[in-house]
């Protein structure tokens, strides 16, 4: 599994997502729970970026119509988003945040 350099992990701050794109695909980085998490950063349902929602509780929320997806799985936990979004696996060297845009779900 190829992994590339998506940000620095001191660049990343606690329930603040950042927005990446690995290879023309949009990433959004989420450091949360003692984890860092990478996430597919196009809702499902609409359109529009979840970089730009809030996290709470390994949640990152839709800031346009409230979906709610799990960091971990890509699920949506509540309407109107009905499809999961991409998550991938991530692992850190160092200050390095490293992704690899193989899904894991």
């Amino acid at each position: 599994m190829a992994y590339v350099r998506a940000c620095g992990l001191s660049e990343l701050e606690e329930d603040t997502p950042k927005r990446v794109e690995l290879d023309g695909t949009p990433v959004s980085l989420v450091r949360t729970e003692g984890e860092v998490f990478a996430i597919h950063d196009i809702c499902s349902h609409a359109n529009v970026s979840l970089s730009e929602g809030e996290v709470e509780d390994c949640q990152i929320e839709c800031w346009l119509h409230g979906s709610s997806f799990d960091l971990r799985t890509g699920k949506p936990s509540g309407l109107p988003a009905t499809r999961p979004v991409p998550v991938y696996p991530v692992k850190i060297e160092g200050d390095d945040v490293l992704v690899s845009l193989n899904q894991e779900s």
